[in-house]
């Protein structure tokens, strides 16, 4: 049977339109999720397209170098050092920038110092000089990289030493082959600092990322986190209806995903904390953070949260399990432990809500006294009944709920007492501060004794004293 060729062509070319067909679907379809990813990229921080934007401005700064020929002219090659330092050295933040910036210059001009000293002396040792430059190369590499292994070094200026030992070797290698090695130290020094400057000065100056500010927002977002947790969970756990949940909890169904999720950021937040706190140590004081800023308060705030997130880890585990028939313990300690949340998820917002406008706590104490009294009766509930075989296995998952919460409160209050201390460090405003013009509404009427009249009986002068901030002025009234 013979194979007519046309219908091999259109059956080849038929596949292979399906085929370029379904390749370019895939194509769009591909470019679609792309540019969907760039735009919620875009959308979750709009400081990222700023950020692009000043790196390529500093970036065509310093590139004049090589496009102006007076200042090629002064640099030559050299000039590219400042293109490298743009691009090493910009960082989101202006604590990341200043502190690449300033290890890079400070390392950059002691290495440079000390290889050029190093060159002085093994040009004076005949044959000995290769001997003397590699000893100190192997020295000099030897001890930086020991000193890298202090926390504290590996903290705070573990890229500055990085820079030290790959300047001190180019420097002490290239000087025994290289004419005019200061020559060209000086150029490199000048192009560096030039690209530095650049950096700092548009980091600063133009739509500046704050670490230290993002630090102080991380710590009350992660405060809100967990005061939503705990404001759903008592209606959640205890099967209230929805109406009754709502408003009891002050979460509704269609955001009971966001609360029970939310803590678990919380968990893993450590990294972030301790790398902006490290950031923000290096930066200049603005706006209402002085340059002593007490950062460390904040990492210790953070870890006694991160410690509440792990007890709310756990009593995040009881939302899953299916109580079908509540026993009467468990209706019994219902009304203590939704109090007990409810009033541990209102002092955390508080407290948020007090550290975000940098202010004194003052209004959270109610609810923790609320809380204490909601964890006696739920230590009374406890104390009260009578386990027995039959039903102490029922009671446990209960009883570990209540226990559970006795801790989260203890955690509660424990943070409070770091925000305190937080706002004593850093001078936060005093809450009462802030109602000094509105005081003069609370003064208080009082009569005198005695009247005092003149003439007749019917006509006298009533005479009060109005106490207004414990002044005392007198008024005649008719």
């Amino acid at each position: 049977m013979e194979i007519d060729s046309t219908t091999c062509e259109h059956g080849l070319m038929g596949r292979l339109f399906h085929w370029a067909k379904a390749l370019s679907g895939k194509i769009r379809t591909n470019m679609e999720v792309l540019i969907e990813r760039i735009m919620k990229l875009a959308r979750d921080d709009p400081r990222r397209v700023v950020h692009s934007f000043k790196v390529a401005l500093a970036l065509t700064f310093v590139s004049l170098i090589y496009y102006v020929r007076p200042l090629y002219d002064g640099f030559g090659v050299a000039g590219i050092w400042a293109v490298l330092t743009v691009v090493v050295i910009f960082e989101f933040t202006v604590g990341g920038t200043l502190y690449k910036g300033l290890n890079r210059g400070i390392a950059t001009f002691s290495a440079g110092g000390l290889g050029l000293g190093a060159i002085y002396i093994a040009s004076h040792l005949g044959e000995a000089e290769p001997v003397f430059l590699g000893f100190m190369v192997f020295l000099l590499a030897a001890v930086s990289t020991f000193i890298r292994f202090f926390p504290h070094i590996k903290r705070r200026y573990d890229y500055g030493v990085l820079i030290f030992i790959l300047t001190f070797s180019m420097v002490a290698v290239s000087g025994s082959r290289v004419e005019k090695i200061i020559e060209l130290a000086n150029q490199r020094l000048v192009t560096i600092i030039i690209g530095g400057a650049a950096c700092m000065v548009v980091s600063i100056f133009l739509c500046p990322v704050w670490a230290g500010e993002d630090l102080h927002k991380l710590v009350a977002l992660n405060m809100e986190k967990l005061a939503n947790f705990l404001e759903g969970f008592g209606g959640e756990y205890f099967k209230l209806d929805e109406e009754e949940s709502s408003g009891e909890a002050g979460v509704c169904s269609k955001d009971k995903l966001l609360f029970l999720n939310g803590y678990k950021s919380v968990l893993n937040s450590k990294a972030s904390e301790e790398s902006l706190a490290n950031l923000a140590w290096w930066e200049p004081g603005h706006g209402r953070f002085r340059f002593s800023h007490p950062w460390k308060q904040y990492l210790e705030t953070g870890g006694l949260i991160r410690q509440c997130a792990c007890h709310i880890e756990a009593l995040s585990g009881h939302l899953n399990t299916d109580i079908e028939v509540q026993s009467e313990f468990h209706k019994r300690i219902a009304e203590p432990c939704m109090k007990v949340c409810s009033e541990s998820g209102k002092a955390l917002k508080e407290l948020a809500s007090s550290l975000r406008a940098m202010k004194r706590p003052s209004s959270f104490s109610a609810h923790i006294q609320n809380c204490k009294a909601a964890i006696a009766d739920l230590r009374a509930a406890l104390e009260a009944s009578s386990p027995d075989s039959a039903n102490l296995v029922e009671m446990i998952p209960s009883i570990a709920v209540g226990s559970l919460l006795c801790d989260i409160s203890k955690c509660v209050e424990k943070i409070s007492e770091s925000i305190h201390e937080l706002s004593d460090k850093a001078n936060f405003e005093s809450a009462k501060s802030t109602q000094s013009s509105h005081i003069i509404h609370r003064g208080s009427v009082k009569p005198l004794t005695g009247d005092t009249r003149h003439g007749n009986d019917d006509n006298y002068v009533h005479v009060v004293v109005i106490n207004v901030n414990s002044t005392s002025s007198g008024a005649s009234l008719p």
